[in-house]
């Protein structure tokens, strides 16, 4: 792994004039070896690219050719996504989270290799909003949920399925699984039921006739109390492990539901929706986590009782966010103590604030396709990820975001003897085609960090516009000729004209403070949304604008 992290250090360090990128070299890593831990790859890469970056640009490729350059690095990326395994006809899969909140980076990755599985095959890609808990429901998320899926998956999503629409759906298939004596209506206490289970002892009520457990049925409607019946099904009293013995499928829940009130009061346990849910919509393949593993067994019971197809399992390890809160209850709390200002607040990942920020979804979906499928348990960690992902989002974003100039904090500086001009700018050094207009004078507004960086008599240039030399107090003009200034080695600084036209800038960074500063009047032609570059600054989306334009903080 050392080795290959080297060749692709290398590779990005020539192709980027001798400084690797992190975040582009992990990314490739995640995708070779995909069971090694993602913290343990990105201490070996930030280490490795230390000392690649260190070496002279010359030594840089003589290095890489000793070691046989990169070319397979095309061949894996062909490649893509695992096969999936035994696919006879169109591939269904389904992502089902609960609506307790919007959609998280966590949601992101199972989703993001869902739908590009299904994509892959041309098959059909399904979000099922399981609510059948009234208990645990945060009613803005049955929008939320659509929104951040579709956002993620191109407007793809095949079908949006919410389970309390469906629950006469399961009344039916409990009652036809209790009439072939499948399923018992049990009255037992908990406690007592799990002390004969335990020992695989059955209990009085599995011995009940189809119809006996049919009258307890419709009793569980109008009748039992909460808690004095729950319909079970039918397994191995004696199986060898514990939980697939005679495990519940139905119980009554009297709480209110946000969107059926108290129309029903026998809910669903999680895995009879889901046997039936997935039987009935066809699903082929089952990404799921492997601690449901019990649960695939279950279910596939369900399906067998009803003589139906199972869904391929494939079980995909936890990756493990560190230095995140994914939690949505917790997140809640702390939005309804207002410490946090919403679901979009730049300190959150939750995809609202990722979107906002103008994360892309394609960097997103990238990040799970190099993770891939693998049982493996990973850790990520907070600044590893962003790496990751910045690296993936500003190959999307680079080459279509229009360059602007932006002083934070600005100085204003008169350069002695500087000339007037007129001068502009590409809005992007690839598309060559102008269109950034400036008129310049002998005053301008520097950032207060470079003015305080200058030294006695240095040589220093304004980016395309003129050289001037720091003497005393003073800043003189020197020349406009790039010639003079590159033969100098010393450094190019942003400006600003002084002008009435500028525009008020703030800026949100990502820890919730703000930056303020002037930005050109080029940036006018802007729209609310877009993507843009601030020069020596990093990548903005511009959030609103009115007499002070304020933009959110994407990455560098």
């Amino acid at each position: 792994m050392k080795e290959e992290i080297l060749k692709q250090a290398l590779a990005n360090a020539v192709k980027f004039n001798g400084k690797a990128n992190p975040g582009a070299v992990i990314g490739k890593m995640l995708s070779k070896f995909k069971d090694k831990d993602p913290k343990e790859i990105a201490k070996e890469v930030n280490e490795i690219i230390k000392e690649v970056n260190m070496m002279d640009p010359e030594d840089q490729k003589d290095r890489l050719n000793d070691l046989g350059g990169v070319e397979e690095t095309k061949r894996e990326k062909q490649e893509g996504l695992k096969e999936l395994p035994d696919v006879k006809k169109k591939v269904i899969m389904r992502v089902a989270p609960s609506p307790s909140g919007p959609l998280h980076i966590g949601h992101a990755y199972i989703i993001g290799l869902n739908y590009e599985y299904t994509k892959k095959y041309k098959g059909k890609f399904i979000i099922r909003i399981e609510d059948t808990n009234p208990d645990k429901i945060y009613p803005p998320a049955y929008d939320l949920i659509p929104e951040d899926a579709n956002w993620l998956c191109e407007n793809k999503v095949s079908e949006i399925i919410i389970q309390s629409d469906r629950m006469d759906t399961y009344y039916l298939y409990a009652e036809k699984l209790l009439a072939e004596g499948h399923l018992y209506v049990c009255e037992c206490d908990p406690l007592k039921y799990k002390e004969m289970i335990s020992k695989s002892v059955p209990c009085p009520c599995r011995d009940l006739s189809p119809k006996q457990n049919q009258e307890r049925f419709r009793k569980m409607f109008k009748g039992y109390e909460m808690g004095e019946a729950v319909v079970r099904f039918k397994s191995d009293i004696k199986h060898k492990n514990p939980a697939m013995r005679d495990f519940p499928l139905l119980r009554i829940n009297d709480a209110e539901h946000p969107r059926t009130k108290k129309k029903y009061r026998v809910w669903p346990l999680m895995n009879f929706s889901v046997a039936i849910d997935d039987m009935e919509l066809g699903i082929t393949h089952a990404l799921r986590g492997k601690d449901h593993a019990d649960n695939a067994k279950r279910q596939e019971m369900i399906h067998k009782a009803l003589k139906k197809p199972t869904p391929i399992a494939i079980s995909v390890g936890r990756i493990n966010f560190e230095g995140f809160e994914v939690s949505c209850t917790k997140t809640k709390e702390k939005i309804d103590e207002k410490k946090f200002t919403g679901w979009d607040d730049i300190r959150i990942p939750f995809l609202p604030a990722l979107r906002r920020r103008g994360y892309q979804p394609e960097a997103l979906r990238k990040f799970a396709t190099e993770i891939g499928v693998t049982r493996n348990d990973k850790s990520v960690e907070i600044d590893e990820f962003f790496k990751t992902i910045n690296a993936f989002n500003k190959d999307i974003i680079d080459s279509k975001s229009n360059r602007y100039f932006f002083i934070p904090f600005p100085k204003e500086v008169i350069i002695e003897n500087a000339e007037e001009q007129k001068i502009e700018l590409d809005l992007h050094p690839e598309h060559k085609k102008g269109g950034r207009k400036f008129k310049t004078t002998d005053s301008f507004y520097l950032t207060q960090q470079d003015y305080d960086s200058f030294k006695d008599e240095e040589l220093i240039r304004l980016m395309d516009c003129l050289n001037f030399i720091k003497k005393g107090d003073k800043l003189v003009f020197e020349s406009k000729d790039y010639k003079t200034f590159k033969n100098s080695g010393s450094k190019i600084i942003h400006w600003l004209p002084k002008e009435d036209k500028l525009i008020d800038v703030e800026i949100l960074m990502p820890d919730n403070t703000i930056i303020e500063g002037l930005a050109e009047s080029n940036l006018k032609s802007v729209k609310e949304g877009q993507i843009i570059q601030f020069e020596r600054f990093g990548f903005v989306r511009l959030d609103s604008k009115d007499k002070k334009y304020k933009f959110w903080f994407c990455h560098k």
